[in-house]
């Protein structure tokens, strides 16, 4: 049985946003945005279908024990004035345990960008992450192209750790990856 990592009251409320748990009711939102090729092309895997971002839901509908590695937060971004439409989503997980390190990752419909949401939704991740969950290093990996991503961390306060080159293949392509990071005593948002 799954639950709410303890310490995250969902939903997280920010002055613009409502990050909650995704519900059944959710599947055609999230799939207008997943099913996007300039979404995935971002993300080293392709389009999701209708069906897989069903069972996706479903399978963490109910959150995380937030106990292992691997063990994943997956919250919708709702704007407030609407909290039953998902405009995107953002993600915490535990990539390693016992050393409280946490990857967190964000994800917006493209209509949607340009507004700060994912800047806004990652930070409230990011301050439940160091605050409620204990987390000791939070870093986050993206393509080097994904230059929305890039300003986001920049402007979340993370430090850019490394330069992954053609360390994944998109396709055909050859995709290099940033790694940023910041912990927990240099957070302070």
């Amino acid at each position: 049985m799954t639950a709410v990592p303890p310490g995250v009251r969902a939903p997280v409320v920010t002055e613009r946003l409502v990050l909650r748990l995704f519900t059944p009711d959710d599947v055609d939102d999230r799939y207008a945005y997943q099913r996007l090729p300039d979404v995935a092309r971002f993300l080293y895997r392709p389009p999701l279908t209708r069906e897989g971002c069903a069972e996706s839901i479903a399978a963490r509908a109910g959150g995380t024990p937030w106990q292992a590695d691997g063990d994943a937060l997956l919250l919708a971004v709702c704007r407030a004035q609407e909290p039953g439409v998902v405009i995107g989503e953002v993600v915490l997980t535990l990539a390693n345990a016992r050393a409280r390190q946490a990857e967190i990752g964000w994800v917006l419909h493209p209509r949607h960008a340009g507004h700060g949401y994912a800047t806004e939704a990652a930070r409230a991740l990011a301050s439940a992450a160091f605050g409620r969950l204990g987390v000791h290093r939070l870093f986050a990996r993206l393509d080097v192209l994904n230059t929305a991503s890039v300003r986001v961390c920049e402007r979340l306060g993370m430090r850019r750790e490394a330069h992954l080159v053609d360390n994944d293949l998109d396709g055909d392509r050859w995709g290099s990856e940033y790694v940023y990071a910041v912990l927990a005593r240099e957070w302070t948002s």
